[in-house]
């Protein structure tokens, strides 16, 4: 599972929720798209498995992100 997540650079808790995507080039597509035209802003895309730590965290590794 990935999630595709934007974010305004320089401003904290910014982060956005775009999509939920089974496909590695399907989350691309919509990360790519959904800054588009939008200066200062970026994506994010994270890799989750569906496993948690001790605390009950979803456990992410981040597969991508724009400069």
């Amino acid at each position: 599972m990935y999630n595709v997540y934007t974010e305004q650079k320089g401003v904290d808790f910014s982060k956005t929720l775009v999509g939920e995507f089974e496909d590695f080039e399907e989350a691309m597509d919509c990360a790519e798209k959904s800054i588009e035209g939008k200066d200062g802003f970026r994506y994010i895309v994270e890799s989750t498995s569906g496993h948690f730590n001790s605390y009950g965290d979803l456990l992410t590794e981040v597969v991508a992100q724009s400069d």
